[in-house]
């Protein structure tokens, strides 16, 4: 019942509200909240050092004479072993003083224990500990203690805590600041009558060293002492008995970890957002780190599951972190893979300095993985030189010439002038700004007629700096409040999903099946929106040699896709750029079997024509019903509202972001057009015929090099689109961040994730290639590398256990 509850955010604010559950913030600007801003402070300041590839970097401690330097390629190891259990990585989830939703306490245990990391519970936990314990068997869970009125109440907890099987006990020095005002109904474990309106009726005001020394005489359980400020803390919490230290303070970690010298684990808490952060701490000496913000942000988002996406997210960084640092594993980490820029108190004076800017004070967006997804693919192609990519999703230029260029402009100024307009008309054309929604929407519209069936007037058209704008200003007029969703074909274009982040719009991914996005699929994720009490606005898909999938949607399933939409008064938003550019005769589009301006259709030049000149469009061809405006509506003379298009709406918006599409860009374009008469079919039949070689290419290397009873054997398998840029192929391995670094480096092929593409979370096991930018001897050459990396990767010792395709 938790579980349900956990998956239902409006029914957990209401239960939060009632019971008096919620996050574990802590009071505003108190010591633990100071401490964790003074971190995160010390963590932007801190870069990684790039180093050398296969573990080369000098490492932070000595080894015995048992081990030995991992010399051979492959991701990092992240194992550690603390307190005598090995961890799959230097990570202990929590601590969360009370869950943000009922039910969040379990399920971040097994989000944790899922991940073999231990997570630390409260000692007012919702769930028993003998419950908790149970569903953490491999990862025992710590349990977060304090310094009660009473000792026997901490000696039953604690004895508890012991016989349910918990793997250490934590205890806080000083104030008690990290205790939130709640009431609770006291569970068994404390051995006191509840409720309490206030569980820190139950605690002293501060935790002293003698709380710590009589803890380490109550039980025998390993014993942490956080709120280490210093060398001298560590000695004393040594000395007290201590089997751990925690430390709150960054700055202070190098200094501190070093008086320890090893004799017990050190830890940091507070601040830990990213990957970096924790090759960061490990680098300065820590053993392991605490992460509580990334898995209260998950559990908020998505209960078990987003907790089990924020771990995966910060194992995946940690990885990536530590491949670029050059570190095989942890023990590698060392002082001199990190560089640190000034701290503020060390700044020379200035006249006024300015306080830093803090991520946390951003925008979340920019924090989002889907923003980093091209920058980091961008760092490995520029990393790996040498490296055959099947990454970029761009055009093949070798059909570009310069000098077209001026040749489209001088077509287009012909144009004009041949419709009348004088020198200085034509000027002005080219030097201002134009009309915000274009000035080359009829030529786009008489285009749209001739190569694609698309009847509709020039009004209905608002030429967009690529697409991408588009996308932007149809999501900013479509969705007016929290509970508009966008339905998206997952995996799905990043453009998408990237845009909706900006704006906090809430992406539902309906998932596609191995012949495209099911209209049953989509009835039920729109019946289910419905029900959660949100509201499903539109629907994107790329109808035809979607990116990244490569599928194609088959003729009933467009006629299902439109009945579908207009009998749940939802719109499609149709982006369809590689159609034109693709072998054979394509199916309609969407647009043009639309009867019920249903359909948005997300238009660009890019792939068709030149993509520098940055010109889409989008078709908004919907009525829009002025009727809430009642004094024009008394000035007409019917009493009738006015009706507009959704384009007028869209043009009022992008005049306040870009103003206008540049207009010798637009000229560029249009002379194009006017060249081939609006057949941009017929001018792109070469390319057409580039691409369509390239892609059977492809899957022509990768049968011969991968026949059918080797790839069974191996459990690969791959899709076989008939156009487009991209292919996808199922791999038993994971195929993440690190083995992408690690197909770079070692077998000089490189590739794109298709985790990536899933906004739900998925892909794990999916690889997209493009196909468009490499010429023949590249794809069979890439295409060698490639299968000689999947076999090698399928055979890996690390892939074994947890990476196979199920």
């Amino acid at each position: 019942m938790a579980e349900k509850i956990a998956d239902d955010p409006a029914r957990s604010a209401h239960q939060a509200r009632k019971t008096g559950l919620g996050s574990d913030f802590v009071p505003h600007n108190s010591p633990d909240e100071r401490a964790r801003a003074a971190n995160r402070d010390a963590f932007d300041r801190i870069g990684l050092r790039q180093g050398r590839f296969g573990g080369q970097g000098s490492g932070r401690r000595e080894r015995t004479d048992g081990e030995a330097r991992r010399t051979s390629a492959g991701p990092p190891e992240t194992t550690v072993k603390i307190l005598d259990r090995s961890w799959p990585a230097p990570l202990v989830v929590g601590p969360l003083d009370a869950p943000a939703r009922p039910g969040g306490e379990l399920a971040v245990v097994r989000a944790a224990a899922a991940a073999g990391l231990p997570a630390v519970v409260s000692a007012f936990a919702e769930r028993s500990f003998a419950e908790l314990a149970s569903a953490a068997a491999d990862a025992p869970p710590w349990l977060r203690t304090y310094a009660f009125q009473d000792r026997e109440t901490a000696r039953h907890l604690t004895g508890r805590a012991e016989d349910a099987g918990f793997g250490a006990l934590l205890l806080t020095l000083g104030d008690r600041d990290d205790v939130r005002a709640r009431r609770v109904a006291a569970p068994a474990d404390l051995g006191v009558r509840g409720p309490f309106d206030d569980v820190r009726t139950l605690l002293r005001a501060r935790a002293e060293w003698s709380d710590v020394a009589w803890l380490r005489a109550a039980t025998a359980l390993p014993l942490l002492v956080a709120g280490v400020r210093g060398p001298a803390d560590a000695q004393r919490a040594l000395d007290t008995g201590a089997d751990g230290i925690v430390v709150t303070d960054l700055d202070a970690l190098p200094e501190t970890a070093a008086s320890v010298a090893g004799r017990c684990p050190v830890l940091l808490s507070g601040g830990v957002r990213r990957g970096a952060d924790i090759v960061a701490a490990l680098a300065s000496g820590a053993d392991a780190v605490f992460a509580g913000r990334p898995v209260l942000d998950g559990l908020r988002a998505g209960g078990r599951a987003g907790v089990t996406e924020a771990l995966d997210g910060l194992l995946r960084e940690l990885g990536d972190a530590m491949a670029f640092t050059g570190a095989a594993t942890v023990t590698d980490l060392g002082p001199d893979m990190i560089r640190t820029g000034p701290h503020p108190a060390d700044a020379p004076p200035t006249r006024a300095a300015a306080r830093p800017l803090r991520k946390t004070e951003l925008h979340a967006a920019v924090s989002d993985p889907v923003l980093d997804t091209m920058t980091f693919l961008n760092e490995i192609t520029t990393r790996y030189p040498e490296a055959i990519s099947f990454a970029p999703g761009r055009p093949y230029d070798g059909f570009f010439d310069s000098e077209q260029i001026f040749t489209h402009l001088r077509r287009y100024l012909n144009h004009l002038e041949e419709q009348g307009s004088s020198p200085q008309q034509v000027r002005t054309a080219m030097y201002q700004y134009g009309p915000t929604a274009g000035q080359i929407r009829e030529i786009i519209a008489d285009s749209l007629r001739a190569d694609e069936n698309i009847d509709v007037p020039a009004g209905s058209i608002v030429v967009t700096v690529g697409a991408q704008e588009a996308m932007l200003l149809v999501l900013r007029a479509l969705m007016t409040g929290p509970d508009d969703v966008l339905l998206v074909s997952s995996p799905c274009y990043v453009g998408i999903t990237g845009a909706a982040r900006l704006l906090d719009i809430a992406v539902t991914a309906v998932e596609e099946r191995e012949d495209g996005v099911s209209c049953a699929d989509l009835e039920a994720a729109i019946r289910t929106e419905r029900a959660r009490g949100r509201r499903p606005r539109a629907f994107y898909v790329v109808p035809d040699h979607s990116n990244p999938s490569g599928t194609t949607m088959g003729a009933r399933a467009r006629a299902e896709l439109l009945e579908l939409a207009a009998r749940h008064g939802i719109l499609v938003l149709e982006d369809s750029p590689y159609r034109l550019v693709s072998p054979g005769r394509p199916l309609p589009t969407l647009k043009s079997l639309d009867r019920t301006h249903t359909v948005v259709h997300l238009g660009s030049f890019s792939k068709t024509v030149f993509p520098g000149a940055r010109v889409g469009f989008v078709i908004a061809d919907q009525p829009v019903v002025d009727d809430t405006d009642d004094t024009d509506r008394t000035d007409r003379t019917d009493g009738a509202a006015r009706v507009g298009l959704l384009a007028d709406e869209l043009a009022k918006i992008k005049s306040m972001v870009t103003v206008n599409t540049s207009s010798l860009s637009q000229a560029a374009v249009a002379g194009a057009l006017l060249a081939a008469e609006g057949r941009v079919s017929e001018m792109n039949t070469a390319a057409a015929a580039y691409y369509g070689d390239a892609m059977r290419a492809t899957l022509r290397e990768l049968d011969r090099r991968l026949p059918p009873e080797r790839r069974e054997a191996l459990g690969v398998r791959w899709n076989e689109p008939t156009g487009g840029f991209f292919l996808t192929l199922r791999v038993p391995f994971r195929a993440d961040n690190a083995a992408l670094i690690r197909s770079a480096q070692d077998f000089g092929v490189i590739w794109t994730p298709m985790t990536y593409f899933h906004p739900g979370g998925g892909g794990l096991h999916g690889i997209r290639l493009s196909t468009s930018y490499l010429t023949p001897a590249q794809i069979a050459e890439g295409t060698a590398r490639l299968v000689r990396f999947i076999e090698a990767q399928s055979a890996a010792p690390h892939t074994s256990s947890g990476g196979a395709a199920r």
